[in-house]
């Protein structure tokens, strides 16, 4: 999950948490949608750090001489 789907994930949550104040009630199991906007910003959260340190953990990786890009042949034949 990239970071636009966690934060996605984080205003959804947001919104079922602080601006729905309905009680809904799915084959006769009650659901606090202030729980499930919970769930969801705890998992965007999570996603989110992640996400963040798996890109700044990939932007530090070198090839074996040193440069980022490494041809292996000349871009056009000769």
């Amino acid at each position: 999950m990239g970071v636009s789907a966690s934060i996605l994930l984080i205003a959804l949550g947001a919104i079922l948490r602080f601006g729905v104040s309905l009680s809904g009630n799915l084959g006769g199991v009650t659901v606090d949608w202030a729980i499930v906007g919970d769930v969801l910003i705890a998992v965007g959260a999570t996603s989110l750090v992640f996400s963040v340190g798996w890109m700044a953990a990939a932007s530090r990786r070198v090839g074996p001489h040193g440069d980022r890009y490494q041809r292996t042949r000349p871009p056009y034949p000769s």
